[in-house]
């Protein structure tokens, strides 16, 4: 598939970027308030560390959003390439809030933990509606969790594939809330905020994938020998091309550009040596997906090198 600005397929991917944004925006505004305020007036540490949780992917995802709307913008002069690596950008603020989150919540759980051990406070156990507002929770996690991953995979979008990690791991977050309030309510009232605890282990998870996998984005860490393979089984079928010595690539967002040099018979004219380099950059523009830009530099082939590899550099 050829990507290009004007293809009407980038214009539906964003689409639903952007939609799979709103939708746990959304959601996550309604938790935030439900979980926080039935957190407090339940007498629940580790719902209302759900809570805060919750709270904070309302924040990030607003700044998502934003980052979303501008990776959208055509090229321009300044940014021949599109502006897909805002989506990236997104993933690594997700990240920041997340581990933010984590860190605050833990040190916070851990408190209340010492708090009910020392005996200076008289917890005694959350309301029985906080239980069931954790299960509920898990329960649409769940299902935004399957849905925004789906459009993540579909699209390529590391900030929806960030956004589909941060729901998934908000299942367990959900389920180890639910988890603290049931024995709480048991009789082993410090369990409820050692819950938030791991609760905020789980965000801290999360945040550290979503950076490792966003940065790798930017830093331009591709599937190099994946790729390498691929590119030269491609233009092994294109007549005339005789080594492929250097693949230089690089992702910007979900696509790829590549700078390739290859080998060609040092007897052939300018003209036609070009012509091949042409048929070289629409093979690979019409056989990788999300291939946005093509360059191919060639001279003439090594003949001593009968079997080059060629070389992927991150």
């Amino acid at each position: 598939m050829k990507a290009t600005e004007n293809d009407p397929v980038v214009g539906e991917r964003s689409r639903k970027g952007l939609l799979a944004v709103h939708v746990g925006l959304g959601a996550n505004s309604l938790l935030a308030v439900v979980k926080a305020t039935v957190g407090i007036v339940g007498q629940s540490p580790a719902l209302l560390a759900d809570g805060i949780n919750s709270t904070s992917d309302v924040a990030y995802g607003v700044v998502m959003a934003i980052f979303m709307k501008l990776s959208g913008k055509p090229a321009d002069h300044e940014h021949p390439y599109g502006h897909d690596q805002m989506e990236s950008i997104a993933a690594v603020v997700v990240g920041a809030f997340v581990i933010s989150t984590a860190i605050a919540i833990f040190w916070n759980s851990v408190n209340g933990v010492y708090e009910i051990l020392a005996g200076e406070t008289t917890f005694a156990g959350a309301s029985r509606i906080a239980l069931w507002v954790s299960l509920g929770a898990a329960g649409s996690k769940v299902w935004l969790s399957l849905w925004t991953g789906r459009i993540g995979k579909e699209t390529r979008n590391s900030a929806v594939v960030a956004l589909a990690h941060d729901h998934r791991n908000d299942i367990f977050s959900a389920l180890a809330a639910a988890f603290g309030i049931f024995f709480g309510r048991m009789g082993f009232p410090w369990v409820d905020p050692l819950a938030g605890a791991v609760v905020s282990l789980i965000i801290l998870y999360t945040g550290v994938d979503i950076l490792r996998a966003s940065t790798a984005d930017l830093m331009d860490t591709v599937p190099g020998k994946q790729l390498g393979r691929e590119i030269r089984g491609l233009l092994a079928s294109v007549d005339g091309v005789k080594t492929v010595e250097e693949v230089h690539a690089h992702r910007f967002g979900p696509y790829l550009v590549v700078n390739i040099t290859i080998g060609v018979d040092g007897a052939l004219t300018v003209a036609q040596g070009n012509r091949i380099a042409t048929g070289a950059e629409e093979v690979l523009l019409e056989e990788i997906d999300f291939m946005r830009r093509v360059y191919v530099h060639y001279h003439p082939a090594i003949v001593k090198d009968e079997h080059p590899t060629s070389n992927i550099e991150h």
